[in-house]
C-alpha cells in the first residue's frame, strides 16, 4: 500500500523525525492546541518526538494513519492529516490540524478530499466521521465541503481546558462518496 499522495499543493507523507522541531511549534500554537483535544499546550520538550514515533508504530498494525501535510512549492510543513482506524467496524474517524498561518487557503480542504479516497479506497472502509468543537467553524466547513453530513451536536461533551465543549459531528458512508464521485463525473 503506497502511503505517500500529492494534491494540487501538497505533498502528502508520512512524518519523520525531522519533522518534530516544526510540529512542536505549529501544534504548540495556542490558536491550535485551543480547538484540538490531545495537542497540549505549551508542546513540551520532546513530546513530537515520541509522537512521531507513535505514528509510525501505528501504522504498522493498521491502526491509524497520521500523514503530514507539506506545501510542495517550498516542501513547509503546514499540518497534519489522518485516518483513526475502528477495524471491526470499518470505518475511521478523520483528523487533522493546520499551522494557524496556513488556515483559511483551502489546504485542510484538499487534504481531507485525499484522505477520504484513501479511506474508502484503499482501506475499504465503509464509513468515515469526523468532529469539531462547536467554535471551530473553520473546521466543520472543511467537512462540509468534502461532502460530509451533519450528523449531530453533541452538548458539552469534551472537556477543555477547565470548561466543557459543544462537538459537531459529520461523517460519510461508501455508498454516499461513490455518488459524489459519480456526480463529479457527471459534471
Amino acid at each position: 500500500m503506497v502511503l505517500r499522495f500529492e494534491t494540487d499543493r501538497l505533498l502528502i507523507r508520512l512524518f519523520e523525525q525531522s519533522d518534530a522541531k516544526v510540529v512542536q511549534v505549529l501544534a504548540g500554537d495556542e490558536k491550535v492546541a485551543r480547538t484540538t483535544l490531545s495537542i497540549p499546550h505549551p508542546y513540551p520538550d520532546g513530546a513530537a518526538e515520541k509522537w512521531i514515533e507513535s505514528t509510525h508504530q501505528s501504522v504498522e498494525k493498521g491502526d491509524s494513519y497520521t500523514f503530514a501535510l507539506v506545501k510542495k512549492e517550498d516542501q513547509e510543513l503546514i499540518g497534519c492529516m489522518l485516518l483513526d482506524v475502528t477495524k471491526n467496524h470499518l470505518r475511521a474517524e478523520l483528523g487533522y490540524w493546520l499551522g494557524h498561518p496556513f488556515w483559511g487557503q483551502g489546504f485542510a480542504t484538499e487534504a481531507a478530499k485525499k484522505m477520504v479516497a484513501f479511506g474508502f479506497e484503499d482501506l475499504g472502509l465503509n464509513r468515515i466521521f469526523a468532529a469539531a468543537m462547536t467554535k471551530n467553524p473553520g473546521s466543520c466547513k472543511v467537512m462540509k465541503k468534502i461532502g460530509m453530513k451533519h450528523e449531530g451536536t453533541f452538548p458539552q461533551h469534551v472537556w477543555k481546558w477547565g470548561s466543557f465543549e459543544d462537538i459537531e459531528l459529520y461523517g460519510m458512508v461508501k455508498s454516499d462518496y461513490g455518488k459524489a464521485l459519480q456526480a463529479c463525473g457527471d459534471e
